[in-house]
């Protein structure tokens, strides 16, 4: 079978990690990605880019050169897609900007993935990675009483740039396949930080304060018997009942330490749970805890190093690892495919290329491909706005918690209709609601009932793609498996979500967040040789609804070629492979030396934080800059320096100042810059993000003013917008009944309890 994107050819100019990563990504599906590398190779040299770079074909071209930016010229009017992720207006100077390649090929996708947008003021700043996160919070110290912020390794905003924008690319190719035009698109990387600060940047204006629960001392990170650390899912995760009764701690029950909805505010009471907590897990091996927890259906998992994950079983098992015969390293274990498809299913095509191993056949594709078809009338790549992208597309959503409503939100953003189907008999609250449900319509239908199944099987009937993120085998045992709903429904597209994976030892094991981080190796790397840390962001659960998102457009783009549905599905250990991919390598003389730990600036002198006399900035700079840097006034004579004693002399320095003034001296340089933000609500409240976009606020059901982000990518035809507010949990019920013919039902339902309209509250 062929794959999803057999038929397009990626001109790739990326650099460092976005740009590659968004190429490795189409590539994986099937793209014919030509990957244009500058004189001497790419900028950052690193193992990793065996990763970025698999599955490309290389020419090296100095685009400074007349005749080598006509050959790019030529290679872009072939194409259906560029990706290049340079500072805004950079493509422009090399009359290789958007607006001119367009006119040329007006069937172009074209996506930008600058470092900060080209109407933001820092547009024209080196967008490091450290200097993006220290612009979106991302460097949060796990000590909320401390200044100090704590760098993390993992490129979040790389890869999260990466991500929006080959689900923007695909979505951009169905309606390319509908009217024939292209468009051009643009992902910020500190735009789409957004996406993964999700539930923190969420604001209920008129809520309470919270009480602490005695639930929360039991989900965590707990140091075992033999020193090693264990994450365990606590009582509000899956089958805590029998956790506790596999631990033998049933006497717990009289003494209410087994009772998680037992409030914290009695001192005396918190203090005694949280030692006997953490001393029950002193009673056995890390090892010994994630058997037994898994024994008992709940959630837990060992905090591995990322080496360790790569011996473990299940990563082979599971295809999360691939091995790839490398040119330059020899046999190497990389991330495997990401988003996962029945039909046409992604693979790892080849190796990376070495610079300019493919230039003879490249030059000797130049002559532009016919097109398939002109773009239909009135569809110009000039035109300002059509229909939404996937106006038309019907979801089912039966997700819960954050990584499965995240594939239907996004989906939403984009236009399609997505219905929220909750379980009214789940608990109280949908939990994260109002972070992950604007867009959609919200059902409360017990599918666990043989009316709410019948109802289920009629919202099915015009549906295109049904999402669920339950753990393997759920689904099934309610007869809403992937092959039940087929045969209703032959070209329904059912996207699958879940913690390990479907295939391997662990497909079945529960799990969220956290337990990915755990078990990949990232809080082991984020706590460094003290204890394990999570990630300030939950990552891989965005990641992972954003990878979703992916299969479903290529799936969509497959079916409206074919007619043809399929299954597909990601994970979240998938996603942490991804998000990891700067060092998940192995391959002979590997070394595990990338920066971690909760001192962390940085990873260099010149890519670190520094506290000045107010506060601290991120200084983000290649080594070809310290000439610049020793010119500047206060820093003359570090061009002599290295090392430790270049980030000595930085540090003393820069404590001679105020931030504002480090920053606006060395940004007037042209030096990366960036005052470290820590606090998120700061970040949500900047007038530049809430006039872009990022940060919504609005009334919702029942409420009052709420406070969420909002979506990053900009297209230029089709483009995203944030939706509805989160309803209030049930309140389309009558509305979407009644538009499937089943309205004159409504009452017996709600009557039943098989919807509900109240009682169920947004949490």
């Amino acid at each position: 079978m062929a794959a999803a994107l057999e038929h397009i050819r990626v001109i790739d100019f990326g650099q460092y990690i976005s740009g590659p990563l968004a190429g490795m990504l189409l590539a994986d599906q099937g793209a014919d990605v030509v990957r244009v590398e500058p004189p001497g190779g790419p900028r950052w040299d690193t193992p990793a880019n065996s990763t970025w770079n698999r599955g490309k074909r290389s020419i090296t071209l100095d685009l400074k050169r007349a005749d080598d930016a006509a050959i790019a010229r030529s290679l872009i009017e072939s194409a259906d897609v560029v990706i290049e992720n340079f500072r805004p207006g950079t493509m422009e100077r090399l009359g290789l900007g958007h607006e001119e390649m367009t006119r040329a090929n007006p069937r172009l996708v074209y996506c930008s993935i600058p470092g900060f947008a080209a109407d933001d003021p820092r547009a024209a700043m080196p967008a490091y990675e450290g200097v993006v996160g220290a612009a979106s919070a991302s460097f949060r110290p796990s000590n909320p009483d401390s200044k100090r912020p704590v760098y993390t390794a993992i490129p979040i905003a790389s890869v999260y740039g990466a991500f929006q924008s080959v689900v923007a690319i695909t979505v951009a190719l169905n309606v390319r396949e509908r009217d024939g035009a292209g468009q051009r698109i643009e992902v910020p990387l500190f735009d789409s930080m957004f996406q993964s600060i999700g539930r923190f940047g969420v604001r209920v204006h008129n809520a309470p304060p919270a009480t602490p629960m005695l639930g929360e001392l039991w989900g965590g990170i707990f140091r075992c018997s033999d020193g090693q650390y264990v994450r365990f899912g606590g009582p509000g995760n899956q089958n805590f009942r029998q956790f506790v009764e596999a631990a033998g701690i049933t006497s717990w029950d009289d003494e209410g330490l087994t009772d998680f909805d037992h409030p914290l505010d009695e001192p005396q009471f918190r203090a005694e749970a949280q030692n006997r907590i953490r001393d029950l897990f002193l009673t056995r091996s890390a090892q010994e805890w994630e058997d037994l927890i898994a024994e008992a259906g709940s959630e837990g998992a060992v905090c591995r190093t990322s080496a360790e994950w790569f011996d473990h079983p299940h990563t082979r098992a599971s295809q999360m690892v691939v091995e790839v015969d490398d040119p330059t390293y020899g046999k190497m274990l990389q991330p495997g495919i990401n988003a996962r498809m029945s039909l046409t299913p992604g693979k790892v095509r080849g190796p990376a290329p070495t610079p300019d191993q493919h230039r003879e056949e490249i030059l000797a594709e130049l002559k532009p491909r016919s097109a398939s078809r002109a773009p239909a009338a009135g569809a110009s790549a000039h035109e300002d706005t059509i229909r939404a992208a996937l106006d038309g597309v019907k979801v089912l959503d039966l997700c819960i918690i954050l990584a499965g409503p995240t594939m239907g939100r996004t989906l939403a953003e984009y236009g399609a209709n997505v219905i929220k189907i909750d379980n009214p008999r789940r608990g109280s609250t949908v939990a994260r609601h109002n972070d992950i449900n604007r867009g959609k319509r919200s059902i409360l239908l017990d599918l666990r009932s043989e009316e709410g199944l019948e109802v289920f099987w009629k919202l099915l009937e015009d549906a295109d793609v049904v999402a669920q993120n339950y753990r393997a085998g759920s689904l099934e045992r309610l007869g809403l498996g992937y092959d039940e709903v087929k045969k209703r429904k032959p070209d329904i597209i059912y996207a699958s979500l879940n913690a390990y994976g479907h295939i391997g030892p662990w497909a079945e094991r529960p799990g969220h967040e956290g337990f990915a981080q755990a078990t990949a190796g990232m809080t082991r790397r984020f706590g460094g040789e003290g204890v394990p840390e999570s990630q300030p962001n939950p990552v891989n659960d965005y990641g992972t609804g954003l990878m979703g998102a992916y299969g479903v457009a290529l799936a969509l783009l497959h079916r409206q070629r074919t007619g043809e549905g399929q299954h597909i599905d990601s994970a979240l250990a998938y996603t942490a492979m991804t998000l990891q991919s700067p060092f998940m390598q192995m391959y002979e003389g590997k070394e595990w030396n990338e920066t971690s730990g909760q001192d962390a600036l940085g990873t260099g002198p010149l890519h670190r934080a520094y506290q000045a006399s107010d506060g601290w900035f991120f200084l983000g700079a290649p080594e070809s800059a310290l000439p610049k840097l020793s010119g500047l006034e206060g820093l003359s004579g570090i061009d002599s320096l290295g090392g430790d004693a270049l980030a000595s002399s930085l540090e003393e320095r820069f404590q001679g100042n105020s931030v504002a003034s480090w920053v606006e001296r060395l940004a007037a340089a042209g030096v990366g810059a960036q005052r470290v933000i820590t606090n998120v609500r700061e970040l949500m409240t900047d007038p530049w993000v809430v006039s872009h976009g990022l940060s919504i606020t609005r009334e919702h059901d029942e409420l009052g003013p709420v406070t969420t982000c909002g979506p990053a990518p900009r297209l230029s035809r089709t483009p995203v917008r944030p939706g509805i507010p989160a309803p209030k949990p049930g309140s389309h019920a009558r509305e979407i009944l009644d538009e499937h013919g089943l309205g004159s039902r409504y009452q017996t339902l709600l009557n039943s309890g098989v919807i509900l309209t109240d009682g169920v509250a947004a949490g």
